[in-house]
């Protein structure tokens, strides 16, 4: 029905932008009958162009964006046929009557100077549209499309990825949709204890942008009861457990839940471990996931403080601090949140904090395949840690620094690319082809629902 629909579409883009044609050579109509058809044809131009489609999308931006790749599509089909139908006028001399003067070429020109605006508008409609509302289509693209579209070939190419993007988007977002509707009416997420999400260091998760991307509302939508860690954005472990362990306390006693599960990314693993064993926050806790967490520290750290200039490690410190300080926290801690994440203090860390009985301990870690998976910084890191780790990583944390209790395994990279250490907690809130991070996160609380946490 919807190649129908686009074939109709197409049909009457190609009558409008051959109107002169049409009414010279083809349809001997009287002047009412020509105004008619031009009339009619114009409405369904500006209805096409105000709503190309009619499609269900769970919001409108996304059918905002599909939009725009049916009006590029159905343009892109009229360009392609007109192409042919030009050439086969041309070469075939179907509009030389033996009362015209004018060369053959001149009633074409004449056409295309009403043809190339009828599409030429569709065109700048469908770019605006997709351009401005897919989250998945990547800058270099837009700026390439902006730029080449008019180049040949390279043109069919450009909107060939535009429109598979666009399209691949579209379709993972329905897909998306129809999975949390399935959760939510089961309510998968609707454990018995409720989640406090534990941020990583050099990001707070509790002003303006939420850390978690849309891993939160995801979970909410299926049932979640969600907490967060506040804890600052960078200080040492003992001191960032300490006020995770306040705040823990204070969501345990004034929802009397008796008991909480714990997400922790990154250096907010190391965080919690240190509130549950060394600060009495064992019978507070029903369980512990850590996501990409360096519970053996990082070797590139260790070598960075080794190596780096003092006074560039002092200029560092005191910009950071400055920053963080304007931003709310009440005393951050650059180098000393950084020194604990090292190999060295790691390894002293876990001889003194053991797991405790009774907290479920599990684990889980993504990987990069290569530096071009991610932005600045994850893109340089990578290579520090792959050179002075020697692993696969995460751009900061080395595949065998992750695994921690129960381990759930690394993550599949998909296609060539991988997951970063902020793809796995959603921070550009990219769709990635071939992972679905809100998905992840649910089937976690999901597995923690069935095991009775």
């Amino acid at each position: 029905m919807e190649i129908l629909k686009r074939s109709l579409r197409v049909l009457g883009l190609l009558l409008l932008g051959n109107y002169f044609l049409l009414c010279t050579y083809a349809l001997r109509l009287p002047a009412l009958g020509q105004t008619a058809l031009l009339l009619a044809l114009l409405a369904f131009y500006l209805w096409f162009s105000i709503r190309p489609r009619a499609a269900r999308a769970p919001s409108r931006r996304l059918r905002t964006m599909i939009g725009g790749y049916e009006i590029l599509l159905c343009s892109f089909w009229a360009i392609f046929l007109e192409s042919i139908l030009y050439t086969a006028l041309y070469t075939s001399g179907a509009l030389v009557r033996p009362t015209d003067s004018a060369p053959a070429w001149v009633p074409l020109l004449v056409n295309l100077i009403v043809f190339v605006p009828v599409i030429g508008l569709l065109l700048v409609n469908g770019f605006f549209r997709v351009v401005l509302t897919s989250a998945r289509l990547r800058i270099v693209w837009r700026v390439m499309l902006l730029l080449f579209w008019w180049v040949p070939i390279l043109h069919l190419f450009l909107f060939y990825h535009v429109l598979k993007s666009v399209r691949a988007e579209y379709y993972f977002a329905l897909g998306r949709q129809e999975l949390e509707h399935t959760h939510a009416e089961n309510e998968d997420c609707r454990t018995r204890y409720p989640l406090v999400l534990i941020h990583g260091i050099f990001f707070r998760d509790w002003q303006w942008v939420n850390y978690w991307g849309r891993i939160p509302r995801a979970l909410s939508r299926c049932g979640a009861t969600i907490f967060y860690g506040r804890q600052q954005s960078a200080a040492p472990v003992a001191r960032s457990a300490e006020e995770l362990a306040a705040h823990i306390s204070a969501i345990v006693e004034n929802t009397g839940c008796e008991k909480v599960n714990l997400i922790a990314h990154s250096k907010g693993g190391l965080d919690s471990r240190y509130a549950i064993t060394r600060l009495g926050l064992a019978d507070k806790v029903a369980s512990l996931t850590t996501i990409n967490t360096p519970h053996r520290g990082c070797i590139f750290a260790q070598h960075l403080l080794d190596n780096l200039p003092k006074g560039v490690l002092r200029q560092m410190e005191r910009k950071y601090n400055g920053l963080f300080r304007k931003l709310g926290d009440d005393s951050p801690d650059f180098m000393g949140g950084v020194r604990d994440l090292t190999s060295e203090n790691c390894k002293a860390f876990n001889e003194q904090t053991p797991d405790m009985p009774g907290v479920l301990y599990q684990s889980v870690m993504s990987v990069m395949k290569a530096p071009r998976s991610a932005g600045f910084p994850l893109n340089l890191t990578w290579h520090l840690v792959n050179k002075y780790d020697r692993e696969p990583n995460d751009g900061l944390v080395a595949s065998s620094s992750a695994p921690w209790g129960d381990f759930l395994g690394e993550l599949p990279a998909p296609q060539k690319r991988g997951i970063s250490h902020g793809d796995i907690v959603d921070l550009m809130r990219e769709d990635i082809p071939g992972f679905d991070v809100r998905e992840f996160y649910t089937g976690i609380v999901k597995d923690l629902k069935a095991k009775g946490l």
